[in-house]
């Protein structure tokens, strides 16, 4: 962490405090963007904290679906994105179209949107998770069908704990988590045969089957930190 901020740093603070604005940056922004940051999280910690702060500006440093999630929850407030063209492309892998499609084929349809998604597809869907809470609010849903978008790995994972519901996915994967190989981790594996193995649900099944431990990304930060392992 810096103790003396440069120029640009110190403009950036007075401006938040001229505008009464407060910064929320993403666990995957740089860390000189996380150091002026006054919270740093996970898209749903972000989202939430959001509605809990008296700041009349937000100022949103992550993908544009987090953007739309925190004006959703503020409607009263000024969210604005530093970079406007930072997108998930998972987010816009279903459409709104292929929901309503969806709910004319099958009776009895729960909708389960991923909060990685657009704020059209979320007000198309019945329920909104993230891939902590996802489980247990599926498992709640008195629907038996669930049309999980759009993510086919977390919701594959969601699957395999409740096999008495029947799922059906639209195809929609995060490009990062994807590009995670099993021969990648089991090379990793190789070089550091006492590491443990932190992966998030996005990633595929097979990487997921050689994992320690598998939660989101404040979960796996949270574990990291208490684990007694050493690489």
């Amino acid at each position: 962490m810096q103790t003396q901020m440069n120029e640009l740093q110190k403009k950036i603070v007075a401006m938040k405090e001229d505008k009464n604005a407060i910064i929320l940056a993403h666990y995957y922004t740089i860390d000189e963007v996380q150091e002026l940051a006054d919270f740093v999280g996970d898209s749903y910690y972000l989202a939430k904290i959001a509605s809990s702060l008296e700041a009349e500006t937000i100022v949103l440093c992550g993908v544009s679906f987090m953007g739309e999630s925190v004006k959703v929850l503020n409607p009263g407030k000024t969210v604005m994105i530093p970079e406007p063209e930072a997108r998930c492309p998972m987010a816009y892998m279903v459409t709104s179209q292929e929901i309503e499609r969806m709910r004319t084929t099958y009776d009895d349809l729960a909708v389960v949107c991923y909060i990685n998604s657009t704020a059209e597809i979320k007000a198309h869907s019945d329920v909104c998770v993230t891939s902590s809470n996802a489980l247990e609010i599926v498992k709640s849903l008195p629907q038996r069908t669930i049309f999980f978008v759009p993510d086919e790995n977390l919701g594959s994972y969601i699957a395999e704990k409740i096999p008495e519901k029947d799922f059906v996915f639209n195809g929609g994967y995060c490009h990062v988590h994807t590009a995670i190989t099993e021969e990648l981790v089991q090379r990793a594996m190789e070089r550091h045969p006492n590491a443990e193995i932190l992966a998030h649900p996005e990633c595929k099944p097979d990487v997921l089957a050689l994992a320690d431990y598998i939660g989101s990304t404040s979960g796996i930060i949270e574990h990291a930190t208490r684990s007694e392992c050493n690489e």
